[in-house]
């Protein structure tokens, strides 16, 4: 089953918790702290796996999760890292965060490989918090949660030249000839139901990757028919092969189908048209087929290859002309650069990094990733931990937006699911 397009959820590891623990050894006086660090949390990451053609692995497995840290012990034991979690996908798979619409990686060769959702580092034991004002810190942090995103990921196929055209214009049949791909072929529209690649090499030496992709349709850009589904492959493709069938059997003109197939193109990218194009003039053993070509270059001026698919007439010239074409166009990035996601937007917000909101007259809710993640990773088990939680509130600032909004003694404060009384 050729599936190109899926949705999953990936879940990186938590870290985890660092130790709270002290000495308590005979003859060791003033042991002090003795808790370990928390082990990172394995990371989600996407690998090429050249062997893979199909998103199907990811269409029965929806959710992705690396396993969390090891949490620290007591005689300073630190908890082993979690082994990062690899998703093995073919060649041309692009991975997008649904959530902001950035793509994370375009994975093309062998063994590239994108992160797509961090660990949790491990929380720090109360050895990790000693210093010369406090030799016995009584607290440990809890370990920081790992990412957790909605992704896109999407399969463009990595093809050299893309034969479009009409259905039943001889698409699969001129694939079959010329490589070791082995479509399904018969005289009826939509054959070919997912694209089909194949390796060509010319008499010279010289090989490239042919896509046999679905027929169009008039309106196959607004999603008529199967070529909305399968024109994103052209994308990557750096020269079409434009199929006609000049013998005009069905009853359609072969220019109609030239003018209707470019505008289809063009309606979904036109960056497309920009692509150089040739045409091949099929099915030239049928009576009219001549007739009708002559008809044919009076309009269209681009190079035109008179071939015969189903007798394998004609195919060499067009082979040699795809690879001339092909050595003269550099490959490029399929996406600009600035389509990425970059960590550097996130880093220098200038933006306040929470929210404050009236709940009701007495309780305020306080909301932003920075402070659930400090919340997330206090261990509220002693006084000393209670103190240092407060004090990371104040620094950010979260005090004075408080009593900006005219927060009384009494009232509750709400982080997620911890509640507290505000006191001066």
């Amino acid at each position: 089953m050729f599936i190109d397009e899926v949705e999953v959820e990936v879940i990186a590891g938590n870290g985890g918790n660092g130790c709270l623990a002290f000495r308590r050894e005979k003859y060791v006086e003033m042991g002090g702290p003795f808790g370990g660090n928390g082990g990172d949390g394995g990371d989600v990451i996407f690998e090429v796996d050249e062997g893979l053609n199909t998103l199907i692995d990811l269409r029965y497995q929806k959710r992705y999760r690396a396993k969390n840290g090891e949490h620290g012990e007591g005689k300073a034991k630190n908890g082993k890292n979690a082994p990062d979690l690899i998703v093995k996908v073919p060649p041309g798979t692009i991975v997008k965060d649904l959530e902001t619409n950035f793509i994370l990686g375009d994975l093309t060769k062998k063994d590239d490989r994108v992160l797509v959702a961090k660990g949790g580092r491990g929380g720090r034991g109360n050895m990790a918090f000693v210093t010369k004002n406090n030799s016995a810190p009584n607290f440990a942090e809890n370990g920081e949660p790992g990412e957790t995103k909605r992704l896109k990921v999407e399969l463009k196929l990595l093809a050299d030249v893309g034969l479009v055209g009409m259905p039943s214009v001889g698409k699969s049949t001129i694939i079959s000839k010329i490589s070791g791909s082995k479509p399904k072929i018969a005289a009826y529209h939509f054959t070919t139901l997912h694209p089909n690649l194949g390796v060509v090499r010319v008499k010279d030496g010289r090989s490239f990757v042919v896509a046999d992709l679905p027929g169009l349709i008039e309106g196959a850009s607004l999603g008529e028919g199967l070529g909305d589904k399968f024109l994103k492959h052209i994308e990557r493709t750096r020269v079409l092969a434009h199929v006609i069938d000049m013998s005009g059997f069905e009853g359609r003109d072969p220019y109609d189908d030239y003018v209707m197939i470019n505008k289809e193109l063009e309606n979904f990218d036109k960056k497309l048209l920009e692509k150089p194009q040739i045409i091949l003039a099929n099915k030239m053993d049928i009576e009219g087929s001549h007739e009708n070509l002559d008809a044919f270059k009076k309009k269209v001026k681009s190079p035109i290859y008179e071939i015969s698919a189903i007798e394998g007439i004609g195919l060499e010239p067009v082979l040699v002309a795809l690879a001339d074409e092909l050595d003269k166009i550099e490959k490029v990035p399929l996406y600009e650069e600035e389509k990425f996601e970059s960590h550097v937007l996130y880093k220098f917000q200038k933006e306040q990094p929470f929210k404050v909101y009236k709940e009701a007259d007495d309780v305020y809710v306080v909301k932003g990733d920075e402070i659930e993640k400090i919340y997330k990773m206090t261990w509220f088990v002693t006084d000393e931990a209670f103190l240092r939680f407060s004090q990371k509130l104040r620094k950010l600032g979260i005090d004075d937006k408080l009593k900006e909004m005219g927060v009384k003694n009494g009232d509750t404060v709400k982080i997620l699911d911890y509640e507290f009384e505000y006191r001066e």
